[in-house]
């Protein structure tokens, strides 16, 4: 049915709570045909085409983008991991192959485009890899993705992997095609994919840029700078990081402090003595201690010139731009939040579609009555925006998610029981810094607890944050508010409507959050409701909603700042919001 036939499957959808469960009946209307997600057949089909292509995408007069061609015969810089050896899936599991290709219809087929990249399984639907091989391409149009497998396809035989569609595309929006800096992106699938996910690093990483540090690089291509030999299976080699003083004395100005890394021992001048990454290798990761901390991205042509090093985009510096859209699942399968409520006189639950600056109509997703706490989240991170929500005589909460293989709603499933008097209960995203979303509730006594999620709609032991929690009469979060790449609470105090950040760090148990720190106040009498669920505007940085008494709804949108200016100046989306007693 594809990706947008979720939101249509449930347009209609009936909650109930007999038994002491809910269950989603409604038929299924179309397939909305803008997202229908191409076959198998298609997907090989693309795969062949960029494997005939000859072009190489996001090269600069300047300096060399590590992409490739896949014609061996038509170009001089070609892919190759140099002095690299041969490697297994088993070893590097989230690798991703990245095919391309955009036929323009015509019997000539010099205006054809067709290359490879590589890249990094992040999350099941999720691959980094580099801006230059993304940004000016449509990647739902002409790409397929390549996971499960260290060999390159021959003649339509995958090797075992799997094939997947891109359902959306996010680069780096400072991206510069003419220096190759800000060089990160990610695709996301329409499906999840079971590759094992690697993480990116942490914004505050050092140690895995320190002088000498041993990192590896993965990448397919050829084995030589002087001979068209292709290798058809995955490469690695290992690279010691080095200073930034000294990639700036080779690379000058090209080499941005900060933005970038680069790695490797000097390049001889042949491929003798040279272990370097090299074009086709673009996108895929440089690895420390299991997480990425670059991205491979540009180097010298041919890759062994004397003196020369492989050059990253530094991951602790782009974390957090590139996490939110690891959790940005959302309703219309774009990249912006959308918002969920319910009418508090007929119980009816609505679906309104973020514009990036307002919401549309509002799409009825039938009875929900019963309930009193409903959470858009991604429990499983496979991509497809579940539901969490608490029924109001039992206080049991149950996960209700969508399943792509069968496209329909599973039963749902009964994760927490007797929550009837827990005061707050969230889903803000990964909490504990493993890519898995958490939840947090605050019991009667107070004590905020985390639970860590295991990615299947199971926890794992809860874990005691601290106490105090019900001085707050709101308490809500999804996503990063700060731009490092870790998600954040904001919380209001009952007494004198203080509005606090409680910043994330990443990490479990009581040192999940940072001190709070005030940034606004906002009493009872100016918002009587809020709402937190993502980056509406999608520029990926997570916004926040509030509503008056009189039924405004006001978009405050992320700056990505930790003080005072973490939100900028208010929007109005909407007069009509007082009907409503539930938002998402």
């Amino acid at each position: 049915m594809g990706a947008a036939g979720v939101v249509a499957a449930v347009a209609a959808a009936l909650l109930t709570s007999s038994a002491g469960a809910a269950t989603a009946v409604s038929p299924k209307p179309p397939v909305k045909a803008e997202v229908a997600q191409p076959s198998l057949a298609e997907l090989q089909q693309r795969i062949a085409g960029a494997m005939a292509g000859d072009d190489t995408p996001g090269g600069t007069t300047a300096k060399s983008s590590l992409s490739a061609s896949t014609d061996p015969g038509t170009s001089t810089v070609d892919p190759m991991v140099i002095g690299g050896t041969t490697t297994t899936i088993t070893t590097a599991p989230w690798m991703a192959q990245l095919w391309y290709t955009d036929d323009q219809g015509t019997a000539d087929e010099s205006d054809d485009t067709g290359f490879f990249c590589g890249g990094a399984v992040i999350a099941p639907t999720k691959i980094l890899t580099a801006a230059h091989c993304v940004k000016g391409y449509d990647w739902h149009a002409g790409g397929a993705v390549v996971t499960g497998t260290s060999q390159l396809p021959s003649a339509g035989d995958l090797h075992g992997g799997t094939v997947s569609g891109v359902l959306r595309q996010w680069n780096h929006p400072s991206y510069s095609a003419r220096t190759i800096d800000n060089d990160v992106a990610v695709l996301t699938l329409a499906s999840p994919v079971k590759a094992t996910p690697i993480r990116m690093t942490t914004s505050n990483d050092t140690a895995s840029y320190a002088t000498g540090t041993s990192a590896k690089v993965y990448g397919w291509g050829r084995t030589s700078s002087t001979t068209q030999d292709i290798s058809e299976t995955l490469k690695t080699a290992t690279l010691p990081i080095k200073s930034d003083a000294t990639c700036a004395g080779y690379y000058g100005t090209d080499f941005v402090k900060g933005h970038m890394v680069c790695a490797g021992n000097p390049a001889s001048g042949s491929d003798t003595g040279t272990t370097s990454a090299c074009n086709g290798d673009s996108g895929g990761p440089l690895v420390v201690n299991n997480r990425i901390v670059g991205v491979v991205s540009w180097g010298v042509a041919n890759c062994v010139a004397k003196g020369a090093y492989s050059v990253f985009a530094k991951v602790s510096t782009y974390v957090g731009a590139a996490y939110p859209r690891v959790d940005d699942t959302n309703l219309s399968f774009d990249h912006k939040a959308d918002l969920w409520v319910r009418n508090a006189s007929t119980k009816t639950g609505y679906e309104k579609d973020s514009t990036g600056s307002a919401f549309g109509a509002r799409q009825s997703w039938g009875n929900w009555s019963g309930v009193n706490v409903v959470l858009q989240t991604d429990l499983n991170r496979d991509g497809y925006q579940d539901f969490v929500y608490r029924e109001s005589t039992t206080g049991d909460v149950y996960w209700w998610r969508y399943v792509p293989a069968t496209e329909s709603w599973a039963d749902p499933k009964q994760i927490f029981d007797n929550w009837k008097t827990r005061t707050r209960i969230l889903s803000p995203g990964d909490v504990t810094g493993d890519y898995l979303p958490d939840m947090l509730s605050v019991d009667s006594a107070g004590v905020l607890w985390i639970y860590p999620g295991k990615g299947n709609g199971t926890f794992a032991a809860r874990v005691k944050f601290g106490s105090g929690w019900n001085q707050y009469n709101a308490l809500l979060g999804h996503g990063d508010f700060t731009g490092d790449g870790k998600t954040d609470l904001i919380a209001r105090g009952k007494s004198n409507g203080y509005i606090y950040l409680y910043k994330g760090t990443g990490k479990s148990g009581s040192g999940a959050f940072s001190a709070r720190v005030k940034v606004r106040t906002w009493s009872t009498t100016t918002y009587n409701a809020f709402d937190a669920v993502g980056d509406v505007t999608g520029d990926g940085k997570a916004d926040f909603l509030a509503r008056t008494p009189g039924g405004t709804l006001y978009l405050y949108k992320g700056t990505g700042k930790a003080t005072s200016e973490i939100f900028a100046t208010r929007v109005s989306v909407g007069t009509d919001f007082k009907q409503y007693d539930i938002f998402g």
